[in-house]
């Protein structure tokens, strides 16, 4: 469905609606639908993983290089990020402003009240004795990240699963069953989500003991046969596939990155 076909309204009686358009929408504050507005600047680093979500670039508006290269090498020398609201099409956002390289990044971010609290789960004491984990489980997993270290590539990375339903895809135009709902095979049960228990250890010694061909074990004898060695990485490196944008008014989102429109907020 076209945006353009989409129709808004408010129901304020059963069954009863006010319509409104795009022009309703910026009449309820025009000043806000138009600008980025700063509220705050704070250190990058304290911004936690979990509240960021869709990132978009930033371009100067008419005659506005000049605050935009002012604002951008500032905030890079101060090693600060800005904290702003905008209005992306109907919805007000959360987002930190963050310069990276010539250009200025907008990051929606989630507001305090779309997460949900950790509160709840069954986790782990704090501290490694009083989880149970002995000094060796430490120092296996310690040359298992060691070993794994390597600069940041994110053309190293691309979505296999994707690929792997376009050949299923392929192989139904194929054979003709284009339009057949494929059900599972005699005596085969559908794959129910169950929850598994991982023995963490064991997939640190797998992982240690298919180490990179030509590297020599070490003689610690309490290596034994758990002595590090570099996991074979078969990562084979793609362009990211192409995905359809929409453009927003404020902003425009990065060609390399994720072009999914900012979508209905969601709590994580």
């Amino acid at each position: 469905v076209e945006w353009g076909d989409i129709i808004k309204g408010y129901e304020y009686e059963k069954d009863r609606y006010v319509v409104l358009s795009q022009e309703d929408f910026r009449r309820a504050n025009v000043k806000g639908s138009q600008t980025v507005d700063i509220k705050a600047f704070v250190p990058a680093e304290e911004i936690p993983a979990h509240f960021y979500e869709t990132p978009y670039y930033l371009a100067p508006g008419r005659r506005g290089e000049k605050v935009y290269a002012l604002l951008r090498e500032t905030l890079k020398a101060m090693k600060r990020v800005a904290v702003a609201q905008v209005i992306i099409r109907t919805t007000q956002h959360l987002a930190a402003v963050v310069p990276d390289g010539k250009v200025l990044m907008l990051i929606t971010l989630r507001y305090a009240d779309e997460l949900r609290q950790a509160s709840g789960l069954e986790l782990p004491a704090e501290g490694l004795k009083s989880a149970g984990v002995t000094p060796k489980e430490v120092e296996l997993a310690k040359r298992l990240i060691e070993d794994m270290s390597e600069q940041w590539d994110a053309s190293a990375f691309h979505d296999t699963y994707h690929e792997d339903l376009m050949r299923r895809i392929h192989e139904k135009i194929k054979a003709g069953e284009t339009e057949m709902i494929t059900e599972p095979e005699k005596g085969e049960k559908p794959a129910k989500q169950t929850a598994q228990v991982i023995d963490l250890t064991e997939l640190l010694k797998k992982s240690l003991e298919g180490g990179r061909k030509g590297r020599v074990a070490s003689n610690d004898d309490e290596a034994g046969d758990d002595a590090a060695l570099k996991p074979k990485l078969a990562a084979k490196r793609a362009k990211p596939a192409s995905r359809m944008s929409k453009s927003a008014s404020s902003a425009s989102k990065p060609k390399p990155a994720a072009h999914k429109a900012p979508a209905k907020r969601k709590r994580a």
